[in-house]
């Protein structure tokens, strides 16, 4: 799958299913996370006066932080992934080869 424009494809990072006291939560029950690594990157959005391609400036491997209520989730292939606009991501925490 190939995002348009300025769009990127994100998984979401893992939920915990446990509490930090060992209890389980039923998943109906859990936050979404807000972060997750950029899978695929959309090749740009176009200037509004000179129609000029502006470069994405998020990256595949970035890990990215974004709105809870961000985005439109997709099932592709049995995973779900969120879809959203470049400017829907507040900040880059670096790249998954970077964290440790």
């Amino acid at each position: 799958m190939q995002p348009l424009n300025d769009r990127v494809l994100i998984k979401r990072d893992d939920q915990q299913d446990k509490t930090e006291s060992g209890l389980y939560l039923p998943s109906a029950s859990q936050e979404k996370p807000n972060s997750g690594v950029v899978v695929k990157v959309g090749y740009g959005r176009r200037a509004p006066k000179t129609g000029k391609l502006i470069p994405m400036t998020v990256k595949e491997g970035d890990k990215v932080l974004f709105s809870k209520y961000g985005g439109q989730e997709i099932e592709l292939y049995g995973e779900t992934y969120l879809v959203l606009r470049e400017d829907e991501i507040f900040a880059v925490v670096g790249s998954i080869n970077d964290i440790s």
